[in-house]
């Protein structure tokens, strides 16, 4: 999570994650932390490289880049090709409609979230047909190429994950990607994207946990840095500042953070909580382990039971 720790701990701990027996690791792409306790925010693509180069076996993924405002599509279709050659294929491009809080910092306004919809879908498009290796002229509603190519392009171009959150953004997105992204463990999700999108895909979620030795430090940290997760992503797509979130969740409790977030050492508390992803048909779900500091610490100490634990699952 690039909100909670500077770029050398991220490839530090993508490493330590790797050897402790992870199979797969995503990456957050933010401008900017959801509240200013987390602290950090270092470019997203730049500690993916070095994330490429240290590791040998982790696929990796991006949770989620919005190639919309902040980026324009063609751009991030160069930086997901070189991105995967430096892989050797292990990379998904995770793509989805974006936050405020991100794409508001290149001062083009913050759209509402059909014309958001409509923009990714017009970005994949666009990506995908660089990634097919040919000069690509193209005039949309929404974004404008002129005769561009990629030329340092890996075989077979890059797979896509869309971030969907319900059935119309699934019906726009589904025949477009390649694999489904929601951090919501709804069977529901699971059933439309299959309905509208036939093949066989991946889906990945995520859900974050705070491991601690000591329960009322894991409550206690989850709440400091973590309570902007209660406001749900309908309210979290459209606040655009750390000032935002932190006046929004300024009545959230400790309490209010722990029933929904996993706090403490029980691995087994830990593991259960990730049981309704696999009960909706998630085939990934990354574990987002709250707090920077508290990171070696977890990947030396619970990484490795929490994955028997929940590979036993």
């Amino acid at each position: 999570m690039t909100e909670q720790s500077g770029p050398k701990d991220l490839v530090r701990y993508a490493v330590s994650a790797e050897n402790a027996g992870f199979d797969f690791e995503v990456s957050s792409d933010h401008y900017s932390p959801w509240l200013v306790s987390q602290g950090h925010a270092p470019y997203a693509w730049s500690v993916l490289g070095a994330v490429a180069h240290a590791t040998e076996r982790v696929e990796l993924a991006t949770y989620v880049t919005a190639p919309t405002m902040r980026y324009h599509p063609a751009v991030v279709a160069q930086k997901a090709a070189t991105m995967q050659l430096l892989a050797d294929g292990r990379f998904i491009l995770g793509l989805g409609s974006g936050e405020s809080l991100n794409e508001h910092t290149v001062g083009q306004g913050w759209p509402g979230v059909e014309q958001r919809q409509e923009m990714l879908a017009e970005a994949v498009k666009i990506i995908r047909e660089l990634h097919a290796g040919e000069l690509v002229t193209y005039d949309g509603k929404y974004f404008r190429v002129d005769s561009s190519r990629i030329w340092d392009l890996p075989d077979g171009g890059v797979p896509i994950g869309l971030a969907v959150s319900g059935d119309r953004s699934i019906e726009h997105l589904a025949p477009l990607g390649d694999h489904m992204i929601s951090t919501e463990p709804s069977g529901d999700l699971v059933k439309s994207w299959d309905q509208h999108h036939p093949e066989q895909s991946r889906k990945i979620g995520q859900i974050p946990i705070c491991w601690d030795p000591d329960k009322d430090a894991a409550v206690a940290r989850a709440h400091d840095q973590f309570r902007w997760f209660a406001g749900g992503w309908s309210v979290n797509a459209d606040l655009p500042t750390t000032a935002s979130f932190s006046g929004a969740t300024q009545f959230v409790r400790p309490e209010d953070v722990a029933s929904s977030i996993a706090c403490g050492p029980d691995l087994d508390e830990l593991a259960e909580s990730v049981k309704p992803f696999i009960e909706a048909g998630y085939t990934d779900v990354a574990l987002v382990q709250i707090g920077g500091d508290s990171q070696d610490q977890f990947l030396a100490e619970a990484a490795e039971p929490l994955l028997t634990k929940l590979r036993a699952l």
